[in-house]
């Protein structure tokens, strides 16, 4: 592998390591080496502000000066310049903006994600990558200690999240796959208050303290949250007009606000 600061060139479209990261963004997962597909001058910003593992930073010929203009702390890192067809071949967005940057996930364990005040979001069966990464820009905004997904969940790392998540996953605890019957457990031995986020649950957001260390169940589109999960947990319910209920991201933000509010008065 070339040094940091080396610069590369591909021409080929079937470059084994285009062939690699387009397989990731179709399957919405990690490359086989492990390595997040972040496309878009903001995440590669994002990415150097949060010292991020950067592996490779990719750029169409056309926008290379640019990128080295605008991008500081670029020349540390190894550069990989593509033609424009073969970038064209890898990108994920409709509007690119000629930049894709492979970045290594930070390593956290569950332990990571219950740290402090412990106020953790669990997504349990959520399928869009959108919502996944806006509930992770919000958690992050609104002081969550981390985020959990239970197996079923769309991946973290897919490129829909990871720019919905504007940067937030670089930084922000997050474990994958987590069986939810651990997920039960951790709460019982954290003490934690378990939550689950219910258009027609029996507490009222308003009435629930939490400044209290808890647990945020947000559920599949559609499905909700799962019936194992349920059992165990408090649904809650946010007090709405006219509607019955909000998007996931949506209420796990109105949610998480409420506790940000709540900590803060309680100071």
């Amino acid at each position: 592998m070339p040094a940091a600061g080396a610069v590369e060139r591909i021409v080929s479209p079937q470059n084994p390591l285009l062939k690699e990261i387009r397989r990731a963004v179709q399957r919405g997962e990690l490359t086989a080496a492990g390595l997040a597909v972040a496309e878009s001058f903001h995440l590669l910003e994002e990415a150097l502000r949060s010292d991020a593992e950067i592996d490779n930073v990719l750029v169409a010929e056309s926008v290379r000066t640019t990128v080295d203009t605008h991008i500081r702390g670029l020349r540390r890192l190894r550069l990989t310049v593509l033609s424009d067809a073969a970038f064209a071949s890898v990108a994920s967005t409709e509007a690119s903006q000629g930049m894709i940057t492979l970045v290594k996930p930070r390593a956290f364990s569950l332990e990571d994600t219950l740290r402090g005040r412990s106020a953790v979001v669990i997504l349990d069966g959520l399928q869009d990558p959108g919502n996944a990464g806006a509930i992770v820009r919000t958690a992050e905004a609104f002081g969550a200690s981390g985020v959990m997904a239970v197996k079923g969940s769309v991946s973290l790392y897919n490129p829909k999240a990871l720019r919905a998540s504007a940067g937030s996953i670089f930084r922000l605890p997050l474990v994958q796959q987590v069986d939810a019957d651990l997920v039960r457990t951790l709460c019982g031995q954290h003490r934690l208050d378990l939550y689950a986020a219910h258009p027609r649950g029996a507490l009222l957001l308003t009435d629930a303290n939490l400044t209290r260390k808890f647990a945020l169940v947000v559920g599949a589109e559609g499905r909700g949250v799962s019936e194992k999960l349920r059992a165990s947990a408090a649904d809650l319910r946010i007090p709405t007009n006219a509607v019955e209920s909000l998007n996931a991201a949506l209420a796990a933000g109105v949610i998480l606000y409420e506790a940000f509010r709540q900590r803060a008065a309680a100071q």
